[in-house]
């Protein structure tokens, strides 16, 4: 006997968070090569960590995993973390094995691109989680009289209850 499993609808999710990733990933890429920081390289501590190290590291993934929030929806907080890892691994292994190190520099010992990365992931996750928050209004909690339709379901015991409100006043 076989059991046919009825199909889930596609919503689009999966599509969604694809092309999501895809724009946070490239807002993160291109906010770095604008403001000119290479986390990977070490040039020493006064030219490293510079205000556009912290732009970079605080404020790009920021503002990419909002719009990744913004496209994705729900979820999003899960998805963001993402978006840091595959920027700075491509840079990581770009810098390690293809282009070099610079002259002046030395590539970052493992240990300090993780914990870099991490800070990136959790200022990302900040970014989603406010992005998330600003587009609830279309998928968040509703109270419990309201159907999902948004029209008002009264229950008899409410009718009733505002019934004898208004007749002992």
């Amino acid at each position: 006997m076989s059991i046919i499993v009825p199909q889930e609808k596609d919503s689009g999710k999966w599509v969604r968070g694809f092309f999501g990733l895809s724009v946070a990933t490239v807002i993160n890429h291109f906010g770095d090569r604008l403001l000119g920081v290479t986390i990977e390289v070490f040039t020493g501590p006064f030219s490293y960590f510079t205000f556009s190290w912290m732009l970079d590291v605080f404020l790009v993934p920021f503002i990419a995993n909002f719009v990744l929030a913004l496209i994705f929806g729900k979820g999003s907080k899960w998805l963001c973390y993402v978006t840091p890892l595959i920027v700075r691994g491509i840079s990581y292994f770009n810098i390690a094995e293809i282009s070099g190190v610079p002259q002046g520099g030395h590539l970052i010992p493992m240990g300090w691109w993780g914990f870099f990365i991490i800070l990136a992931m959790e200022t990302g996750m900040i970014g989603a989680i406010i992005g998330e928050s600003m587009i609830k209004r279309y998928y968040g909690r509703a109270p419990s009289w309201l159907k999902p339709d948004g029209r008002a379901r009264i229950d008899r015991s409410r009718a009733e209850q505002s019934k004898e409100g208004e007749g002992g006043a």
